[in-house]
């Protein structure tokens, strides 16, 4: 495996720890073992949500607005890869990583049944966007311009939904090994080819929205390749040997592991929809204020997705360090990884909200090209109410890692759904249709984190989730 090079986004995760440690609010053992497994899927991460943020600024040049707010309006139909990949990768991180603090077999049949699951489930899924792009984005908006461009982009991204939901299933099965690097070189990589073969699609064949979508298709194949050449030899040129080796000609259906799959995968299928589902009426809520708060808004989730980066490592890495505990029957020392990588994460996101806070006008204008556009000082305020919200992610997505490693994935999915549609879409309805104005986007904010951040925590000090995970624990009868 690759050595672990220093990096400022390591060295950041690290001394937020290491202050925490010191002042005994967390271990200082696993703040390094947690570190080790979190900065490289933190910096995956950033790549991927800046490769995104990098799609909206070209686009945004090459089209306009109505170019920010048509790839935007899409935005929703491409997230139903990482809903439906990220999901059920859930079910792999589980049982691979069980197996693996276990040392048994049996890794390998859980990552070719994942494989199975999720092509039976995304090929579907690209027919439908593909063939009916133009009435899937005319649901959201009645912008002419902006539902034109969307549309285009849709056709031609929706073939790269397979291969971003495998390459999901790819990084899971290193993380759940106790390797966060190698995901992080080959999605990372992915998400540097995207941005260069969308300046030159976009740029160079003066393609617009066509060439991010076709961009994102290639570099998203060619990550699945990788992962699916590095699984199957064991090692990768510029990496080495890798902690697992996979047989892809062993047998692919194997009902009680698909089954196991499916039971843990698809209540996280659900949560990760929540988002991507709410995200159709709050667009079409958002179009509502007009086509500069519609880009305003995109801009600002955009910068949000790359606040909550360290989610990525954080929940991921709970997930991989709390299966392998349980695994190996040691529930007590998962509780308590549980509860350091919390409150590890919270550290970190204070961090990253008050650089981003700090520098918003700056990060605004950047995105949307003029000082002057009406569209900055609103993003500029969207930005400020991210920030706060965002710490409580830090929370939610963090409690969630127990809970997903363990098998019990339902409480996460419903308390994401609370959020979401009890309070956050509300919020942002009567912003639309009241004097509360923009005030209802900026409260839509901090319910669609502070209820599932409650919920999640609520759930992981009861200890349910630990006997939940012995039904799925190696060895264990089902009906234990």
């Amino acid at each position: 495996m690759a050595p672990r090079v220093p990096n400022p986004v390591r060295l950041v995760v690290l001394a937020v720890g290491l202050l925490l440690a010191r002042l005994g609010i967390v271990d200082e053992r696993r703040v390094r073992r947690t570190t080790d497994l979190a900065w490289p899927r933190v910096v995956t991460g950033i790549a991927r949500m800046s490769k995104n943020a990098v799609d909206v600024a070209m686009v945004g040049i090459a089209v306009g607005s109505a170019g920010i707010a048509g790839v935007g309006f899409a935005g929703p139909y491409w997230g139903l890869a990482f809903a439906l990949g990220g999901g059920l990768a859930a079910g792999t991180i589980a049982l691979v990583s069980q197996h693996y603090g276990a040392e048994e077999e049996g890794a390998g049949q859980a990552v070719r049944s994942s494989v199975l699951v999720v092509v039976a489930v995304t090929l579907p899924l690209v027919a439908g966007l593909a063939v009916f792009a133009e009435p899937l984005i005319g649901l959201v908006s009645g912008n002419a311009a902006a539902v034109t461009v969307g549309a285009d982009y849709l056709r031609v991204v929706a073939f790269g939904v397979p291969f971003a939901a495998l390459n999901l299933v790819g990084s899971r099965v290193f993380i759940g090994v106790d390797d966060a690097w190698t995901p992080m070189a080959v999605r990372g990589g992915g998400a540097v080819l995207n941005i260069g073969l969308n300046a030159v699609f976009i740029f160079g064949f003066d393609m617009g929205a066509v060439g991010a979508a076709t961009g994102t298709v290639l570099s998203n194949a060619a990550a699945t390749t990788v992962f699916a050449v590095g699984l199957s030899r064991g090692q990768l040129p510029g990496i080495g040997d890798l902690p697992i080796q996979v047989d892809f000609t062993g047998a692919y259906l194997d009902l009680d592991v698909a089954r196991d799959i499916a039971e843990i995968g698809t209540p996280v299928v659900g949560r990760s929809m929540v988002w991507t589902v709410a995200e159709f009426p709050m667009l079409a809520i958002v179009d509502a204020f007009g086509v500069h708060v519609v880009a305003a808004y995109v801009v600002a989730r955009r910068i949000w997705g790359i606040m909550n980066t360290p989610g990525w490592g954080f929940g991921l890495a709970s997930s991989s360090l709390v299966g392998q505990s349980l695994g190996a029957g040691e529930e007590q020392e998962a509780e308590a990884y549980g509860e350091d990588v919390i409150r590890h994460a919270v550290g970190v996101y204070v961090v990253s909200s008050i650089l981003v806070a700090v520098f918003a006008e700056r990060i605004v204008v950047t995105f949307i090209g003029s000082a002057t556009d009406p569209a900055v000082p609103v993003a500029i305020t969207l930005v400020y109410a991210a920030c706060v919200a965002v710490i409580a992610q830090g929370v939610s997505g963090a409690a969630a890692g127990p809970l997903d490693a363990s098998g019990d994935t339902r409480w996460p999915f419903l308390a994401q759904a609370a959020g979401m549609f009890g309070c956050s879409i509300p919020l942002a309805y009567l912003g639309a249709t009241t004097p509360l104005g923009l005030w209802g986007l900026y409260l839509a904010f901090a319910a669609e984190t502070g209820i599932p951040a409650a919920l999640n925590y609520y759930r992981f000090r009861t200890g349910t989730w630990k006997a939940v995970g012995r039904q799925y624990r190696p060895g264990q009868p089902a009906d234990d």
